[in-house]
Parts: C-alpha cells; sequence; structure tokens
C-alpha cells in the first residue's frame, strides 16, 4: 500500500472529516455527518482506495 494522496490533499481530508464528525457529534447534521470519518481514515493514512483502483496519485514523487 503506497501513498497515493499529496500533502495538500491529505490536510484538506482531515479538515474536513473532523469538521463533519463534529457537526454530527452536536446534531448539527444528523447521523450522515459521520460520514466524515472515511476522509479523515484517508487523510490520516494517505491511502485512498478509488484512487488506487482508478489509477489516481496526487502525492508528488521524490527523486533521490
Amino acid at each position: 500500500m503506497t501513498t497515493n494522496i499529496g500533502g495538500i490533499e491529505r490536510i484538506l481530508r482531515i479538515v474536513i472529516g473532523l469538521v463533519l464528525i463534529g457537526l454530527a457529534a452536536t446534531g448539527q447534521v444528523g447521523v450522515w455527518g459521520w460520514i466524515g470519518l472515511v476522509p479523515l481514515a484517508t487523510g490520516l493514512i494517505g491511502w485512498c482506495p478509488p484512487y488506487s483502483l482508478l489509477g489516481i496519485n496526487t502525492c508528488k514523487n521524490r527523486k533521490v
């Protein structure tokens, strides 16, 4: 499992996930807000299964 999500996208996924979870926890958006667990998890891990299936990679390759 290699990283396929770039840095900025990872940060956005984590922030969006936390916001959705926070809204769900306070009862402002209902149960559907818990879907924020998905972007939070993919942002923390740095790997998105649909990206792998579609061959998408937003992570910059480092040349060493």
